[in-house]
């Protein structure tokens, strides 16, 4: 994971083995000034990146700080679909 400027690039597999050492230093970055979060680099994604992403908005909320996802894997779609959790995800 790496944070340039506005933007928070996730990187590799972000997984139920990555998220949770991932959560901190994500929110860290968000309330940094990242308002983007990339998964453009992301290498493998499961229902924890969902999670990863739903707690990021979370505290984006709390916050009333601007968050918007990026180019997230179809087989995320996928799981966003499934979970119906869209609406919760969209900036």
């Amino acid at each position: 994971m790496r944070h340039e400027g506005d933007t928070l690039h996730l990187e590799g597999a972000v997984t139920m083995d990555t998220v949770p050492a991932l959560v901190k230093e994500a929110r860290q970055a968000c309330r940094s000034g990242a308002s983007r979060v990339d998964f453009a680099q992301v290498t493998e994604a499961d229902s924890a990146a969902i999670a990863l992403a739903l707690e990021l908005r979370r505290d984006a909320a709390e916050r009333q700080a601007p968050l918007a996802f990026l180019n997230l894997p179809p087989g995320l779609h996928k799981l966003v679909e499934l979970y119906d959790v869209g609406d919760h995800l969209a900036g």
